[in-house]
């Protein structure tokens, strides 16, 4: 019966993951994702049920429109299982099973499905336009302060535990309202540490430190293999500073998600 469970699980991931893709495209450019129907970027056809069924849908379709034939980014099913393998991963390492669908059990459940939304959402925007959306920051900051809640008057959590995760979020709202009207533009490194709050927040300060970590080595590799590549081609990039081109947000999901499964199976297996 888990089995079941776990299966039914990765088809609700990757149907999240479908609606990543969609809000991943649509949020930057201020279009609707909850009532406008999908549609193919290329040629505007709607999109019939036949075309979007997460996974299945590609394939058969060879990874082409239906309509235009136009080829469709290999992107979006790698997001589609990727989001599915996450869920039933996760499931499976929280301990989620038929015999223990409880109320408090289902209750967590859900926030860390809507953590995974944040994570995944802003990291595909951050990817693909090196910004964090402040409508999902305030997404994700909403999620937070309902799971502080729940923490507290649920599961009886000290409540000063959060406090300086609430005032630092008044602090950097506050920092990038002012930012917004000096500048006329959201300050990404205001939405990147309203990030790192937010994953503390739903992770814990040790998974937290690890993520730093992991992302400070990710970035740093990243920047060594870039001056190896232009060494190698002889190019000097002047004015810009290769350092303002990554994507800090995106790094931070990657390596937070890698990091809650290494805890999560370390208290599965060993503890």
């Amino acid at each position: 019966m888990d089995i079941l469970l776990y299966i039914i699980i990765f088809i609700m991931g990757t149907v999240f993951g479908s609606f990543f893709t969609l809000a991943t495209y649509r949020i930057p450019r201020n279009q609707d994702i909850t009532h406008t129907h999908s549609y193919c970027p290329n040629c505007s056809h709607k999109l019939g049920f036949l075309d979007l069924i997460p996974v299945f849908s590609y394939i058969f379709l060879l990874g082409k429109c239906r309509y235009c034939k136009e080829k469709i980014s290999p992107r979006y099913l790698i997001i589609e299982i990727l989001s599915g393998v996450t869920f039933a991963l996760v499931a499976y390492l929280m301990n989620i099973s038929v015999d223990n669908l409880k109320v408090t059990v289902l209750i967590d459940s859900a926030f860390m499905a809507l953590y995974l939304c944040f994570v995944f959402i802003m990291a595909g925007i951050d990817k693909e336009n090196r910004k964090i959306e402040k409508s999902v920051s305030m997404y994700g900051i909403l999620l937070s302060i309902a799971y502080i809640v729940y923490l507290c008057i649920i599961e009886q959590d000290s409540i000063y535990r959060y406090i300086i995760y609430l005032v630092f979020y008044i602090l950097i709202l506050i920092l990038d309202t002012i930012t917004l009207k000096r500048y006329a533009k959201n300050s990404y490194v205001n939405g990147v540490i309203l990030t790192a709050i937010i994953m503390v927040i739903f992770t814990g300060e040790y998974i937290m430190i690890n993520t730093i970590i992991m992302t400070a080595l990710a970035v740093a590799i990243n920047l060594l293999l870039y001056k190896i590549a232009n060494i190698r081609k002889k190019v000097r990039r002047e004015k810009k500073n290769y350092g303002e081109d990554i994507t800090y947000g995106f790094y931070l999901a990657i390596s937070n998600i890698l990091n809650l499964l290494f805890v999560l199976a370390w208290y599965k297996f060993f503890i």
